[in-house]
């Protein structure tokens, strides 16, 4: 039973939006991803980093929970900001009940585990883009989510799965950065960064926690494995 990770699905079965306008890697990006998953088991868990439909409701997105439903494995969902249908645990939770989406799972203000290992996380925030009154409140909420994310880990070995990167060249979330260090978290992955911002990733160990890029063109659509 394996750990795998990818971000940054762009599914858009149901609303005109595919990424396979912009070209190279991100044609066929639907069939890549099926393939991808191939290396996925039944009783395997992938954590999927935000921007996963671009549905703009859980009804548009539908086609696409379908879709990531079918493919094997324990799917656990977490926001990233183009992900408008999001809306509330418990409606989301709901929505995938009534229409038989049994192996997806949220990952939002708790935690959820792998064995003894716990998966923390939120979407984060580019809060130096913007440090406006509207986004120090969006920035505030991700941190207090992220933060409750990781309490509810207790003691736990935590790793931490966020759709923003809290760190790349020439920019660093220091909060977020503090709150993985303080919590002791092992690993963080993260997405959102696509094409020539690739180059800015930082993969590797920062202080006491190794970062990693899985946005899905990244990875080659290819889920990422963390464990076995």
């Amino acid at each position: 039973m394996a750990l795998y990770a990818i971000g940054d699905t762009h599914l858009s079965l149901s609303v005109d939006k595919p990424m396979d306008v912009f070209g190279g890697g991100w044609r066929g990006y639907v069939d890549k991803l099926r393939e991808g998953f191939s290396v996925v088991k039944a009783g395997d868990t992938v954590v999927l980093c935000g921007d996963l439909s671009w549905g703009m409701s859980l009804e548009q997105a539908e086609q696409d929970f379908a879709f990531l439903d079918a493919l094997p494995g324990r799917k656990i969902l977490l926001k990233g900001n183009h992900d408008y249908w999001w809306t509330t645990a418990a409606k989301m939770e709901r929505f995938f009940a009534e229409h038989g989406f049994s192996t997806l799972e949220i990952l939002h203000n708790n935690c959820r585990l792998y064995g003894e290992l716990a998966l923390c996380g939120t979407r984060g925030w580019f809060y130096e883009e913007d440090r406006g009154e509207h986004s120090a409140k969006i920035f505030n909420r991700e941190l207090m989510r992220l933060e409750a994310s990781l309490k509810a880990a207790g003691e736990r070995e935590k790793y931490c799965f966020l759709h923003y990167p809290p760190l790349y060249q020439g920019y660093r979330c220091q909060e977020i950065l503090d709150l993985l260090e303080a919590y002791g978290v092992r690993r963080c992955f993260y997405g959102h960064l696509h094409g020539g911002s690739h180059r800015l990733a930082i993969s590797g160990q920062v202080g006491s926690v190794e970062y990693r890029l899985i946005a899905a063109d990244f990875l080659g659509f290819r889920p990422e494995k963390l464990l076995d």
